[in-house]
């Protein structure tokens, strides 16, 4: 028995040695580090990097069209010579340049409106990353506060240990003094080891919910890690006047991030249907060319040779031209492409009219529950103050030999399981009001 009680002493000294070693992290700490780390934060950022081309892009295709080519090499036989353009059965050796290239100089809008489309897909694709990091911030303070829980109940297990062993040191001298059976002290050290093996099991719960929390930070496992404990009663929480469903819903429509994302797609799905529509009719551009050729055989009119600069610079020649592309029929890809275009429009209304009515559904739940909490957290101090008043009570007749041993081990136990549903309330009701406050676009803080 000596040796279990040292066992968990000595257990609980190396943790709290261990604990103060090692660099605390508090919830905004938490969430700072997750949303640069995380997975799912740091692939919304290169979805948002790859939009951010297409937007670029899309602005590239205002600019002229330019390639250069040339092309070298014999000739053999009868063939023209590029010089002349008169055909020739000299063998000779020629090269070409050429500069070509086009622009758009009307088609109904077409590159403005893409242009507009690619950049409320770009605002789009940020106000994601936000999205994503807000969704990864919930889930950390989740993770948290199911961390500060288990912390909590390893202590509600250390103090209901230490006062076993008060228990036991109380009834070794009563059973010394004859006073009460050894059946007595018998008992109580059994109980000691259902405590201890509680303890045990509050401290894998807790080791569990810290591997979780750091999976979700991105986190090496095996790292030395504790988390930051503010005193539940004292975290800061708005009132519920201040957090009436309604008032947070209209806040939440403009301040959420999948709202806002949704706002964007439904201005870019817009801009989409207008570039879909201008496919459908002419489009005017222009182009033009610059060039030139050389060939090895080239004379002048008194049979001397042309060297190969002066051949480039007399035979350089330009030209412009102004054309237009009427589409006819292209197996109606333009047709149908302007249709889903606006398939796409209304699909994207109705996404963001479901996530609206989903919002709200979440926040009235959430003012609901937050509600319920708070009953439960009352019911929940109540039944804690009774229960500890029934064994301080029991003790006292415990210790004058007026009550069984089993009967003190029962109301302890009826004081613990209080005490950890209070902890478990009073986590429960913070979370669901902290829930509110971060519909409301205050972020999350205790």
């Amino acid at each position: 028995m000596k040796n279990l009680i040292t066992i968990i002493i000595c257990t609980i000294f190396f943790q709290s040695v261990a604990q103060s070693q090692t660099e605390k992290w508090d919830l905004r700490k938490l969430i700072d580090y997750a949303t640069k780390n995380n997975i799912s934060v740091k692939q919304a950022d290169v979805q948002a990097r790859l939009v951010a081309l297409q937007l670029k892009q899309a602005q590239l295709y205002q600019l002229p069209t330019a390639s250069f080519s040339t092309n070298l090499g014999p000739q053999f036989g009868r063939s023209i010579n590029p010089t002349t353009n008169l055909y020739t059965n000299t063998e000779l050796f020629s090269q070409s340049y050429g500069v070509s290239g086009n622009a758009q100089v009307y088609n109904w809008g077409r590159l403005k409106n893409n242009i507009a489309a690619s950049e409320f897909s770009a605002k789009a694709a940020l106000v994601d990353i936000e999205r994503a990091a807000n969704d990864i911030s919930l889930n950390v303070a989740t993770y948290y506060l199911q961390v500060l829980a288990s912390k909590e109940q390893i202590n509600i297990n250390e103090v209901q240990i230490a006062q076993r062993l008060t228990q036991i040191d109380v009834t070794k001298k009563q059973v010394a003094a004859e006073t009460v059976p050894m059946l007595n002290l018998i008992s109580l050290e059994a109980q000691l080891a259902t405590d201890s093996s509680n303890l045990i099991s509050s401290k894998t719960t807790f080791d569990q919910n810290v591997l979780l929390l750091k999976a979700m930070l991105n986190l090496d496992a095996a790292l030395p890690f504790e988390v930051e404990t503010p005193s539940v009663e004292k975290i800061p929480i708005e009132s519920f006047a201040d957090l009436q469903p309604e008032v947070v819903y209209q806040l939440a429509l403009g301040n959420q991030p999948l709202q806002k994302e949704n706002d964007l797609k439904i201005k870019a799905a817009e801009k989409n249907v207008l570039v879909n529509k201008a496919s459908l009719y002419p489009s005017i551009y222009g182009s033009y060319s610059l060039n030139s050729t050389y060939n090895n055989k080239s004379t002048d009119i008194l049979g001397n040779k042309i060297s190969y600069l002066d051949q480039v610079n007399q035979n350089f020649r330009q030209s412009l031209g102004l054309g237009i592309s009427v589409p006819i029929f292209n197996n109606g890809t333009s047709r149908i492409a302007f249709e889903q275009s606006k398939l796409n429009l209304k699909n994207t209304l109705l996404t963001k009219e479901q996530a609206d009515q989903t919002l709200k559904q979440n926040i009235y739940t959430a003012y609901t529950n937050a509600v319920n909490a708070l009953e439960k957290l009352n019911a929940a101090k109540k039944n804690v103050e009774s229960a500890q008043k029934v064994y301080d009570f029991s003790f006292r007749r415990y210790e004058i030999g007026l009550l069984g041993t089993l009967d003190l081990i029962t109301n302890q136990n009826n004081l613990e399981t209080a005490k950890l549903q209070m902890v478990a309330s009073q986590y429960d009701y913070v979370f669901k009001m902290k829930l509110l406050e971060f519909y409301k676009g205050q972020g999350l803080k205790l």
